[in-house]
C-alpha cells in the first residue's frame, strides 16, 4: 500500500494528501471523545457508519444546492473531498433545548425553542470552544460579514432539509454542529459546507420515545452507541449490511 502523507489528525478523523491538487482524503476513525477529549473510547465500526451517513447527507444536500466538500466516498472509511480553508468556527443550530444551552440558560432539556437558534463557537480546544458573537467574528477577522450571512442562510437551509428528512423516518433533529470552509477561485472565495454530518455531530431522538440515538449515549454512559448509530443508518435506508460489518470485524483498514 502506498504511504500517504498525513496532513492533520483530529479526534475523529484524519486528513491525508489527496490524489490531485485541491483534494484531500478524509479518514473516519473509531475513536470517540467527549468533554474536550477527557473521556475517550474506541467503538469498533463507528467510523464506517459515520462515513456512510455523512456521505448520504452531503450528497442529498448537494442535490438541493448546498455546496459542500464531498467529491465521493472511496471505501468503508474514506472520502475524497475538496481541500478548503476551514473557518475557525463551530456553527450550532438548535431546535430543541439540550446540552450547553440548557446549562447556560436554565432551559429544561427537551423544551422546544421559539424558533431555530444558531450559535457560533470559536474552534479552540484549549479554550473549550467558547461561545462567540458575530461582533467577535468580524473583529478578529475569522469571517467577513458576507460570509457570516452566507453561513446563516446555508445553516437554516440545512436545518430545514435535515428536519424533514429525519422526521420522515421517526427521528427528531434536536440540534447539530457543522463547519464551513473557503474555496478559492482566482481572486474570489466562497464558503461551502465541510467536515461531517453524523450522529457524532447531531442530537437525534426517537420521535415517539425520545430515546437518544446520538453521541449523548457515549457522553452519558447510556450504552448501545453503535447500535443507535446503526439504527439511524437503517431508518435512512442505508448500510443495511452494518450489523454484519461490525460482527464480522470488517473495518476497512487500520484505525
Amino acid at each position: 500500500m502506498t504511504r500517504r502523507k498525513k496532513l492533520y489528525e483530529g479526534k475523529a478523523k484524519i486528513l491525508y494528501e489527496g490524489p490531485e491538487p485541491g483534494t484531500l482524503i478524509q479518514y473516519f476513525k473509531d475513536d470517540t471523545t467527549a468533554f474536550d477529549a477527557t473521556k475517550k473510547a474506541v467503538l469498533e465500526g463507528k467510523g464506517v457508519i459515520n462515513n456512510r451517513i455523512s456521505e448520504f447527507i452531503m450528497t442529498r444536500l448537494a442535490g438541493i444546492g448546498v455546496q459542500n466538500h464531498l467529491i465521493k466516498r472511496l471505501n468503508l472509511r474514506e472520502q475524497l473531498i475538496r481541500e478548503v480553508e476551514i473557518i475557525p468556527l463551530e456553527v450550532v443550530c438548535r431546535n430543541i433545548a439540550a446540552g450547553s444551552i440548557s446549562t447556560r440558560l436554565g432551559i429544561p432539556e427537551g423544551t422546544p425553542l421559539p424558533r431555530s437558534i444558531i450559535e457560533f463557537f470559536y474552534k479552540k480546544d484549549e479554550l473549550h470552544d467558547p461561545l462567540v458573537t458575530e461582533e467577535h467574528i468580524t473583529a478578529f477577522n475569522w469571517a467577513a460579514t458576507q460570509e457570516i450571512d452566507d453561513i446563516l442562510a446555508m445553516t437554516l437551509r440545512v436545518n430545514d432539509f435535515l428536519t424533514g428528512m429525519f422526521s420522515a423516518v421517526g427521528i427528531t433533529l434536536v440540534d447539530f454542529k457543522i463547519e464551513y470552509g473557503r474555496i478559492y477561485e482566482g481572486d474570489f472565495s466562497r464558503v461551502i459546507l465541510a467536515d461531517e454530518i453524523s450522529p457524532d455531530s447531531c442530537r437525534l431522538w426517537d420521535s415517539t420515545t425520545n430515546e437518544k440515538l446520538d453521541k449523548d449515549r457515549f457522553r452519558r454512559d447510556l450504552g448501545n452507541v453503535i447500535e443507535s448509530y446503526t439504527e439511524v443508518a437503517r431508518r435512512l435506508g442505508i448500510m443495511k449490511e452494518m450489523p454484519t460489518v461490525i460482527q464480522g470485524g470488517i473495518t476497512g483498514g487500520a484505525s
